[in-house]
């Protein structure tokens, strides 16, 4: 089999891939593991990788192309709950090296302290600041959000003018899951995207999430990801 080939999902393995953001985010990762995802990510034409704000600069240089996967970096990772001048720096900074997509992480303690015109201000500031120059993606982290606050959560997400909401950021006790992104899907559907992250490492996980309504699947087993795809 190919990489093209389609499976019952609808999605072929190339398609699949043009979903995924190749991620590593560790507190170990090293230049030579991003050198690494880059020529991967490349490799099978992943949408974009998701790496620490420190090698953005080394990570542009090596993905260069207009079909080039796209650089992205997260801002407030991984609790949120940095200042909301230091994210609008980590922001900042992150459009003046290039990306294209921050994946931003709620101010979660703010937000189950019922501030939510704080943590709104919050992701407008880094939306107004990544302007025409990056998406921005809003992670909620579902996991430590009832039903309700997810909702009202990616509604606080929409109304600050963020481009996607976000499950997880794979550093708290649970990750992505299909009843949270259904949630999140029925919340605000069509008019924002959606990304699934956290655990995510076989096929059969990503289209159960895609078919419940993930617009982007964020994973470091993305290989196998895909590859697994190609051998069932």
């Amino acid at each position: 089999m190919n990489r093209s080939t389609r499976k019952s999902s609808g999605l072929s393995a190339s398609e699949l891939a043009k979903m995924i953001d190749h991620t590593k985010l560790g507190p170990d990762v090293t230049l030579e593991d991003i050198k690494l995802l880059c020529q991967q990510a490349s490799t099978h034409k992943f949408a974009s990788v998701c790496i620490p704000p420190c090698y953005v600069k080394e990570a542009k240089l090596m993905l260069l192309g207009e079909d080039a996967p796209l650089v992205g970096t997260v801002v407030g990772f991984p609790h949120g709950n940095s200042t909301r001048d230091s994210k609008q720096m980590e922001a900042h900074n992150a459009v003046r090296d290039g990306v294209k997509e921050i994946d931003m992480v709620m101010s979660i303690g703010q937000f189950k302290s019922g501030l939510m015109k704080e943590v709104q201000k919050d992701i407008e500031q880094v939306v107004l600041i990544s302007y025409r120059k990056a998406i921005v993606k809003v992670i909620v982290e579902c996991c430590l959000l009832t039903d309700q606050e997810i909702r009202t959560a990616c509604l606080l997400a929409q109304n600050a003018g963020a481009h996607y909401v976000k499950t997880s950021t794979g550093f708290a006790h649970g990750g992505a899951t299909v009843d949270d992104v259904k949630l999140m899907h029925k919340t605000v559907g069509g008019s924002l995207g959606i990304k699934a992250s956290g655990g995510i490492r076989t096929h059969e996980q990503a289209l159960a999430l895609i078919k419940a309504g993930a617009t982007r699947i964020g994973a470091s087993a993305s290989i196998s990801i895909v590859e697994g795809m190609n051998h069932d």
